[in-house]
């Protein structure tokens, strides 16, 4: 049988060349198609788009050889405030706090700009033989056989490889075409997401303020600078977006508060959704789901790329281990390491984020005291809090080899 590369990857946002370049290392033979064209992957304009990088997650990108050329612009996570309140009113007296000197690893995790990631990973596919990367064609066709799967792109491509994964997002057209359906409820907020300059610094520390409509996270960028993701009923939330850029700092202050001084936007600003979704099955016949293409999760635990790169390290890993031994990597027994592996995490994650979004989420005077004095708890005592800071860091489940800094 005769086959234009051993795996098939549909999206070429983070996931999908993080994976390429994973199972190139093991060896294998990875293409890789991104309905975007390059320069636009490329572009360093820089929009105010973060992530919160765990401890775990830096050692993926270790791995994949790229930490190296974006560990110097990022900005270390040192400490974590968490806080329940109400606009314009400040935090309540008791809050959850945790400091990075409790953790032998360093810094709880790195903030890292996407203008920065992404054409990292875009060069670091360059520099891998073993990796194609076909970028500015859509798939819009895909048929498995007993011994492959065969795709079909908008420019009349047609390839054929071992096994085909979806990395193609939440609405992923990969999935679909394979009939795997979702299940999940809509959370009636959306995230509006920007990044702010400020007057005074931050001193690497990350804010979790809970207020009735949604939690609102302040996230150290470089410099006086943070990302902001916001959560607000829909309704409400449409309309402070709709606003020009003077109105919207005027909505955010009230919530922000002044701790960090005079406020200016930085960059563009967002407006997501938010959704709780999840894939009824992470593989199929050939086929397996990673990140968002197999689960969508409320922003407030900033898990969701982690997530992504759990998925990342643990197929990549299942894979390779099944081509060193000779089997077919695309097997139902093979792939359905992978879905036992990740599948039971997500949904433990996925209830954990959902229930924390309901508790915090409304103004009911009874639950804000109770978990006003839960936060306070756990502060108070060191090995509960020293217990939920290696959560956080993502140090504390069965992780892949890559998370574990080990080599694949």
């Amino acid at each position: 049988m005769t086959y234009d590369t051993d795996i098939l990857i549909v999206g070429g946002g983070l996931n999908g060349p993080s994976l390429a370049l994973a199972l190139a290392q093991g060896g294998l033979r990875v293409t890789v198609i991104d309905a975007l064209p390059r320069d636009t992957r490329a572009d360093p304009e820089f929009d105010g788009r973060a992530y919160a990088m765990a401890i775990a997650s830096t050692r993926v990108l270790a791995g994949l050889g790229v930490w190296a050329d974006v560990a110097d612009k990022t900005q270390p996570i040192l400490q974590i405030k968490a806080s329940d309140g109400r606009p314009a009113e400040g935090a309540a007296p008791f809050f959850l706090h945790f400091d990075h000197a409790e953790l032998e690893e360093g810094p709880m995790g790195h903030m890292l700009e996407d203008r920065i990631l992404r054409p990292t990973l875009l060069a670091a596919m360059d520099r891998e033989d073993r990796i194609t990367h076909l970028s500015g064609e859509s798939v819009i066709g895909q048929e498995v056989d007993a011994h492959g799967v065969t795709v079909t792109t908008d420019s009349g491509r047609t390839l054929r490889s071992r096994l085909l994964v979806g990395c193609d997002g939440r609405d992923s057209a990969t999935a679909q075409r394979a009939g795997i359906k979702r299940t999940g409820w809509d959370y009636g907020q959306t995230g509006l997401v920007c990044a702010v300059e400020h007057e005074l610094p931050h001193n690497g520390c990350a804010h979790q303020f809970f207020m009735p409509a949604g939690p609102l996270a302040i996230l150290p960028l470089p410099g006086n600078r943070s990302s902001i993701v916001w959560s607000e009923r829909t309704e409400a939330a449409a309309a402070i977006h709709a606003l020009d850029d003077d109105a919207y700092l005027d909505a955010l202050r009230p919530r922000f508060g002044e701790f960090l001084g005079k406020l200016s936007l930085a960059g563009k600003r967002f407006a997501y959704p938010l959704k709780l979704t999840i894939a009824n099955s992470f593989i199929g016949p050939r086929l397996a789901l990673v990140g968002d293409a197999a689960h969508g999760m409320h922003p407030i635990a900033g898990q969701g790329f982690n997530f992504g790169l759990r998925d990342v390290a643990a197929l990549a890993e299942v894979l390779i281990d099944a081509a060193r031994r000779g089997e077919d990597i695309a097997s139902p027994l093979v792939l359905e390491r992978y879905q036992q592996w990740r599948r039971f995490d997500t949904m433990v994650m996925a209830v954990g984020t959902d229930s924390v979004n309901r508790l915090f989420s409304n103004d009911n005077t009874v639950l804000r005291g109770l978990r006003d004095l839960g936060m306070g708890a756990i502060s108070a005592v060191p090995a509960l809090r020293r217990t939920f800071m290696r959560e956080a860091a993502g140090l504390t489940e069965d992780l892949p080899r890559l998370m574990r800094g080990l080599p694949i």
